[in-house]
């Protein structure tokens, strides 16, 4: 693993006088599959949100590839290259699995007010370019044949997948997962693991949030726990299963690897 590629300096974040994330500071490295695990409402989603955009921090620094994030938009952090799945997929259902993957790209020509200037054959230029790239990671994900299917009609790890698909639009650097293995079955869960260490191998950097404590053993390294919105643990999934506070708050009993 590589040089941290996003720093959390004394990040807070409160919701009047809840808070939820109390003072983290964590690094996440470049090229790891970090898992990120704690009981329910232990402030990880909040977290997640605060890196992502969609909430700003209370207090404390947000800090991806060197550069202060703090006060990015989410859009701003996509484009950076810091990308998000959510733990229910938010796919626009009445639209074709294609085109909810070609929507993913920022600041497409034809989305403008300048559109009808730029001329239409640059825009059909830059639609067949993307719609190219969007089945070239459809087939990447396994979902190539329900292209044209609407996105409201698959199931619900077809979401999963499609959902990595759309972040993945924007190849990004990290890829930040909520719950990807939630509701989904063995089969496409398998799939979608694959998937996972297949990017971390091309160089991709995961940071997960997941219950399925199988998941998070077997394939995060490392493995960063909170409760009450503090940070109570980071360390190797061998070292999670042996730390009694960890055990304790969270685990109850050591997990197979």
């Amino acid at each position: 693993m590589g040089e941290p590629i996003l720093k959390l300096k004394g990040v807070s974040r409160s919701f009047g006088d809840f808070v939820a994330v109390d003072r983290v500071s964590l690094n996440i490295r470049s090229g790891s599959i970090t898992g990120l695990i704690g009981p329910n409402g232990a402030g990880k989603s909040t977290l997640f949100n605060v890196i992502a955009g969609d909430l700003a921090p209370s207090a404390g620094r947000v800090v991806f590839d060197e550069q202060d994030i703090s006060g990015f938009a989410s859009e701003r952090r996509f484009a950076a290259g810091l990308g998000r799945t959510f733990q229910i997929p938010r796919p626009f259902k009445r639209m074709s699995v294609l085109e909810n993957v070609m929507l993913a790209p920022l600041d497409q020509d034809g989305e403008g007010l300048l559109a009808a200037v730029l001329g239409r054959a640059r825009i059909r230029a830059q639609e067949a370019a993307i719609r190219k790239r969007a089945l070239e990671v459809l087939d990447f994900v396994t979902l190539h044949p329900l292209a044209d299917q609407p996105a409201g009609k698959i199931s619900g790890g077809q979401m999963k997948l499609l959902e990595l698909a759309r972040v993945l639009m924007g190849d990004p650097k990290l890829i930040l997962l909520d719950e990807p293995a939630a509701g989904v079955n063995p089969a496409l869960t398998e799939v979608l693991i694959g998937k996972i260490e297949e990017l971390n191998r091309d160089g991709k950097t995961f940071l997960i949030i997941e219950h399925d404590m199988d998941f998070v053993m077997r394939h995060c390294d490392p493995v960063i726990a909170l409760a009450e919105g503090c940070v109570i643990f980071e360390g190797t999934a061998a070292e999670a299963q042996s730390n009694p506070v960890l055990l304790d708050v969270y685990l109850g009993a050591p997990v197979d690897a």
